[in-house]
């Protein structure tokens, strides 16, 4: 397995199907364009088998974290080690660009999620709550 960070659209589109969505040409060169965003993909034989963005979140008084946005691994990659070693891998940017952690939300019933991030060091943060705002696209 090869970990890639990468950086060209044509890259993200060969991978289109690990994402949950068909990539965007705009959110694409956006995502590409800011160096605070971060996307790795493993690749089996050449293969994409996995993927992981992360963005580095800033604040005056507690500095730089990796925000672990989305992991996605192709079904018949799974259970391989592909996404504990494209969290790892994202931990190690984390650290390169000296940020003073990382962190990830996923749904409580996420099996899969809990056991790969735990294999990788996450621990659940006590009583937190997620809420959201959805907005409509117009």
């Amino acid at each position: 397995m090869e970990i890639r960070r990468i950086t060209q659209v044509e890259a993200i589109k060969a991978a289109g199907h690990l994402f949950d969505d068909p990539p965007r040409q705009g959110a694409t060169e956006s995502f590409l364009g800011d160096e605070r965003h971060h996307l790795l993909i493993a690749c089996v034989d050449n293969v994409p088998a996995g993927m992981v963005t992360g963005v580095e979140m800033m604040h005056p008084d507690k500095g730089t974290e990796m925000f672990l946005y989305e992991l996605g691994v192709d079904e018949s990659f799974r259970r391989q080690g592909v996404g504990r070693a494209l969290v790892s891998a994202l931990a190690d940017v984390a650290r390169e660009r000296d940020c003073y952690g990382m962190w990830v939300i996923t749904d409580a019933d996420n099996a899969a999620a809990l056991a790969t991030y735990g294999h990788v060091g996450g621990v659940p943060e006590e009583e937190q709550v997620v809420l959201v705002w959805t907005f409509d696209k117009t």
